[in-house]
């Protein structure tokens, strides 16, 4: 099935929608808030949802989250969908005319695209409310990018009341092209653990490096003997990445750095690959140290589970994108990205997958993260259509075998 054909099979009703949808994404596109700061998110998000005619439940949650309930008009469970809301620290550089107004935050992974979609699907659903077997969840999740965000929604109850039964989201894509999905059961997105290392030297004048301990060689070593943790202590088949993406040290340049600072993260999909590379990590530091002379701390932590798509689910949901998108768009490749959703997944069984908005006919073909991200609005409408699909899917599933 091609774009073309797959947004042919979008419902009326989601079509309409469509300039509701961009107004939406281009509105949080414009504002956006970093992690536990989202008060005008919230409150933007609360407003669209109490003006949905029909739904159930609309509040705050988790400090700066929401959430809302399309209650069914017939008995059944509860299923739940989840979209994130922060924004990353970044400057936008993108050059769109609804570009961010708060200088260096933007959302530069697409999570004004999850909101839109998540109230675009929370609209389709609540106007057929009368034929669904039972209820749908929204979750509108704060802090993804920093920590706690889905265990704050869980540890608050979001999950019980109604008891939430299968659990689904999406991701939008700037890799995939518009028109097709990247989802795979099983781990799906890495355990992100992040580490720092602090080196102690001795410090000197630049000019006499024979009477101080150099801290910043003694972490250039250490990076560079860091690289081979992956590529020669863990099993070629299993899965991991290393990075020092941060280096600190010295105070100028004719002054031995008395100390360095390192940070970085390992991503897995398995503890077991953890727990070797974190020992492998702390035997390599402390032997370049010992080399040297210095001495060194590590301390690291991990934010969030791998995520696991369930088998079933995931196969519900490939099934849906082959009739939708066509077998022939559907991708299958894991990422070593991390997403707290993986804490809802751990929680309830369901599937979680990347929607494509790459369009390079468009000159759209941007990174995730990156100042000049960018994302093509087409897929809202395929969001939310497909978005509702599953939802629709999952309850008569769950009304069938109840």
């Amino acid at each position: 099935m091609t774009v073309t054909s797959a947004g042919s099979a979008v419902r009326p009703e989601v079509k309409a929608l469509a300039p509701a949808l961009v107004d939406s994404r281009r509105h949080f596109h414009r504002y956006p808030e970093l992690s536990w700061k989202e008060h005008r998110t919230q409150e933007a998000i609360l407003d669209r949802l109490r003006a949905i005619e029909g739904l159930d439940d609309v509040r705050p949650i988790a400090r700066t989250g929401a959430t809302a309930l399309v209650r069914g008009g017939r008995p059944g469970p509860c299923v739940l969908w989840r979209a994130d809301i922060d924004a990353l620290p970044v400057p936008e550089k993108s050059g769109l005319p609804y570009a961010s107004e708060n200088d260096g935050v933007m959302h530069a992974c697409g999570h004004d695209t999850h909101i839109a979609i998540a109230l675009g699907i929370a609209q389709v659903l609540v106007e057929r409310r009368d034929e669904l077997a039972g209820s749908v969840r929204f979750v509108f999740q704060p802090a993804e990018e920093a920590e706690g965000g889905a265990r704050d929604c869980i540890e608050e109850g979001i999950l019980e009341e109604p008891y939430v039964s299968r659990a689904f989201g999406l991701h939008i894509s700037a890799d995939v092209p518009l028109g097709a999905i990247n989802v795979a059961p099983g781990p799906f997105f890495a355990a992100p653990t992040g580490f720092v290392i602090e080196i102690e030297g001795r410090g000197g004048h630049a000019a006499a490096p024979h009477q101080g301990i150099d801290a910043v060689v003694v972490a250039a070593h250490c990076i560079t003997a860091l690289q081979t943790v992956v590529s020669r202590s863990v099993n070629p088949l299993d899965t991991a990445v290393l990075t020092v993406g941060t280096v600190k040290g010295g105070y100028r340049r004719n002054v031995m750095a008395e100390s360095a600072r390192m940070g970085g993260t390992i991503r897995t999909y398995d503890e077991r690959v953890l727990e070797l590379m974190l020992k492998r990590v702390e035997e390599v530091v402390g032997g370049v140290c010992a080399a040297f002379g210095a001495t060194y701390s590590l301390s690291h932590n991990t934010g969030c589970p791998p995520l696991v798509n369930d088998e079933a689910e995931t196969a519900m949901v490939m099934d849906l994108a082959a009739s939708f998108f066509g077998a022939d768009n559907i991708y299958s490749t894991p990422s070593m990205g991390a997403e707290d959703m993986a804490e809802f997944l751990r929680a309830r069984p369901g599937c979680f997958f990347w929607l494509g908005a790459r369009n390079e006919a468009k000159g759209i073909a941007g990174r995730h993260h990156d100042p000049g991200f960018l994302i093509d609005e087409d897929a809202l409408p395929l969001g939310v259509e497909f978005g509702a699909r599953i939802l629709e899917s999952a309850l008569a599933e769950d009304a069938v075998s109840g």
